[in-house]
């Protein structure tokens, strides 16, 4: 007749089965958000060809980031269309699959002013201006840039994952305001620090180029030119920024001007 088992040999069972699953679940986290990543970079390519498509209906310019807060059109923009209620989709999300398109599986509404849909940016810096968007000179940065006119369209990144410290953000900024230029757009660090990348897929971030290719990007910059996981400083205002970075140290990602 065959014995029941022992506490003892009930507790070291249970104890296998414990160290089995905890040495299982990092693999089966990882595995999962490599999932979420891949579903990401689908994501983005699909943003890149309905911004392609845009250009060939439209003399070969990029859609335009933002027709800002005045006039007709005030409240459409290239995500996200608020002049409905509830917003609806923008200038390119009726072009892709709607607006479920513009959520990255990973990224979790960081506060009550993110929309429902949101964790992309577009390049607002050298790509897609918008009313109320300036130079460093001042001069206004409504007309997008032309497709044609991209150089090096292969490192130029058009689409991204937008993460501040505190919410989303969908105006993608390049690091340094050039000044003396008429290049790039003239807004306050504070803004552009609002603009970075989030690199929330493994300690990578997912970018889609002006050549319509998306990969995962490891590589993270705090400009100027300081280290990750330092206290960045711009101007008199200081920010702890956490997972968060740019894709250039110098504007290099993002100007496509030259």
């Amino acid at each position: 007749m065959r014995k029941a088992f022992t506490l003892i040999e009930m507790l070291i069972v249970l104890g296998m089965i414990i160290l089995l699953a905890a040495l299982l679940l990092p693999a089966v986290s990882r595995a999962r958000e490599e999932a979420r990543s891949v579903q990401c970079l689908s994501n983005l390519r699909q943003l890149g060809q309905a911004a392609f498509a845009y250009t060939q209906q439209n003399d070969g310019y990029f859609p335009i980031s933002t027709y800002g807060f005045v006039g007709p059109l005030a409240g459409l923009d290239w995500d996200l269309d608020a002049r409905t209620n509830p917003p609806g989709p923008g200038i390119l999300a009726l072009g892709t699959g709607g607006l479920r398109i513009l959520q990255c599986p990973t990224f979790q509404r960081m506060s009550r002013f993110d929309p429902k849909y949101c964790g992309y940016n577009y390049n607002t810096s050298y790509i897609g201006g918008g009313i109320g968007e300036i130079t460093p000179l001042g001069h206004p940065h409504h007309t997008p840039a032309r497709l044609n006119s991209i150089h090096r369209a292969q490192q130029i990144a058009l689409f991204g994952e937008g993460q501040r410290f505190d919410a989303s953000n969908k105006f993608m900024r390049a690091p340094l305001l050039m000044a003396g230029t008429d290049i790039g757009d003239g807004w306050t660090d504070a803004i552009r620090v609002a603009g970075m990348q989030g690199y929330r897929h493994l300690g990578r971030t997912n970018v889609c180029y002006c050549d319509g290719h998306a990969e995962s990007v490891s590589l993270r910059f705090i400009a100027p030119g300081t280290q990750v996981g330092q206290t960045i400083t711009y101007s008199t205002t200081e920010f702890k920024v956490d997972g968060t970075g740019f894709l250039s140290a110098d504007n290099s990602a993002y100007d496509g001007s030259h």
